[in-house]
């Protein structure tokens, strides 16, 4: 039965979409249920699956039993570099479900099946990116993760919504486009998909890994991967998507659509090419981390001069997809930036979804959507606050949360790699991080001072759709519970960071790559 989680992880959310496909329609009752059921299943198999990794190795699982020698076949992978984020993953969308009680077709509940189904398909296409082993399979499930997530945002009821949503699908069709020329390029001059065939090939045969065609590939394919993580300057479709989109959409996509990115360009980084052809053949290492420096201080100073408090979170998340980028580039001896960068995937997933949780109670129940709208925050909501403070915290890096050890982890790489820029940028982005957040603390606790408050006024174009006040208040647990286990998390994630680490190290230092090489 072990043998079968692979399929498990992805054909559970599937099964569970068509199944409110069938019978959603006629009560929309029933969709929260069989998701919930359908997400219970594939956690439990994504903790059972990283017990058996890291017990006794990974996990290879080929559809239909094509073997990899074909090139064809449907491989899937379970390792140690992707375990850990199955359960992130599985455990987000567990919270976000939970959120989405009498959030989802409050207006219109014939949407409700809508959502749940694209839902599912957008969780069925993260867990399958997450372990795909072929280059074109993963494509596919890149492309179904997309398709689902454009729909979702444009589910929101403003005009911006779907204005941001075919925005994003102009620059997801750029993306993919990119990403797939990249490995039509391998296959020709490899004539394999799988990436363990393809890095044991190139690894093999110093004529083909040196050749323009393979260089070629992989400009195409980190293009590609860069525009799906949104990596400044190529972040254009970010803010309004994730602003604009329902908030059970934005609280799901915005802690784990860039950094399924970033963990696709690691992969392709390991899996595919092979570090020592990345950092020593290749040797771009000092001009990404340089893209990286400038990605995290643009993305932070945009931050700052936002009034809305999702923009602001959305700016932060450029800023954090340069954080794990330049880690991931830094080519340091011992291989602290790539660990770093693998530890922020999941303390990031974590912090955005704290603060993206408590900016969705603030916009649903307070009509809070500005920052200068949460005056008194703290008397109004003070467990809300405090749990958003958690979040602001970790994102600002104090201890002991997760944010203060992976940008620990982080600087130790930049330090050992003679990366100063990025050591700053670092420190920079914190102060700035500081600044915003203890900005909206002041605002929540003292209030706005008259000759200090914000301006209101706003584009109506640009504004998504505010709730009107209802006479039925939602549960309390559906939206609080998420948020308070999320600030929990983010402490645990802290406070155990060494046997995380440890585990991403175990598998780091079994790369066959030589560390003085670098």
């Amino acid at each position: 039965m072990v043998d079968q989680i692979p399929a498990v992880l992805v054909l559970a959310p599937l099964f569970g979409a068509l199944l409110i496909g069938l019978i959603g329609h006629r009560d929309h009752r029933v969709c929260f249920p069989i998701a919930l059921a359908s997400l219970s299943v594939t956690f439990f198999g994504a903790i059972a699956a990283a017990q058996h990794v890291f017990t006794n190795g990974p996990m290879d699982y080929f559809v239909g039993g094509w073997e990899k020698p074909l090139g064809i076949g449907i491989h899937l992978r379970i390792d140690a570099l992707n375990a850990l984020l199955l359960i992130a993953i599985a455990t987000v969308a567990v919270l976000v479900t939970f959120f989405s009680i009498r959030r989802v077709g409050e207006k219109n509940t014939e949407k409700t099946h809508y959502f749940y189904i694209l839902f599912l398909l957008l969780c069925l296409g993260l867990f399958g990116i997450t372990i795909a082993a072929d280059a074109f399979n993963l494509f596919v499930l890149i492309e179904v993760s997309s398709l689902t997530s454009y729909g979702l945002i444009a589910m929101g009821s403003s005009r911006s919504g779907t204005y941001a949503a075919f925005n994003y699908v102009l620059m997801g069709t750029v993306g993919a486009s990119f990403y797939l020329l990249g490995v039509g390029y391998l296959y020709l001059t490899t004539g394999s998909l799988n990436m363990q065939d393809i890095h044991t090939i190139l690894g093999s045969n110093p004529e083909i890994a040196q050749s323009k065609a393979v260089t070629i590939a992989f400009i195409f394919i980190l293009v590609g991967i860069w525009i799906k993580m949104a990596f400044f300057p190529l972040y254009g479709w970010l803010p309004n998507a994730y602003s604009y989109s329902p908030s059970s959409t934005a609280c799901f996509l915005a802690p784990l659509m860039t950094k399924i990115s970033v963990y696709v360009m690691i992969r392709v980084m390991i899996s595919v090419f092979g570090l020592e052809w990345i950092f020593v053949s290749l040797g771009w290492s000092h001009l990404v981390v340089w893209l990286a420096v400038i990605a995290i201080l643009a993305g932070s100073v945009l931050a700052l001069a936002q009034r809305e408090i999702k923009k602001m979170l959305c700016y932060l998340i450029v800023a954090e997809v340069g954080y794990m980028v330049g880690g991931a580039w830094l080519a340091d001896e011992g291989l602290w930036g790539m660990t770093g960068a693998l530890y922020h995937i999941l303390a990031d997933a974590a912090m955005t979804l704290c603060l993206f949780l408590a900016a969705g109670i603030f916009v649903k129940r307070f009509r809070a959507r500005e920052i200068s709208d949460l005056e008194g925050m703290f008397r109004k909501a003070p467990w809300v606050m405090a749990a958003f403070v958690i979040g602001a915290l970790a994102m600002i890096g104090v201890p002991p949360t997760c944010g203060f050890f992976s940008k620990f982890y982080l600087i130790r790489g930049g330090l050992d790699a003679g990366h100063w820029e990025y050591v700053g940028a670092l420190l920079i982005s914190s102060l700035i991080n500081a600044v915003l957040f203890f900005r909206i603390f002041e605002i929540a606790f003292f209030g706005n001072k008259p000759a200090e408050g914000h301006d209101h006024s706003h584009d109506p174009h640009e504004t998504e759709e505010l709730p009107v006040a209802s006479n039925e208040a939602p549960p309390v647990w559906s939206g609080n519970l998420p948020l308070f286990a999320t600030a929990v998390i983010i402490i645990l994630l802290g406070i155990y960071n060494g046997p995380v680490v440890a585990l991403i190290r175990t598998f780091l230092e079994e790369l066959p790559i030589v560390a003085s090489s670098l």
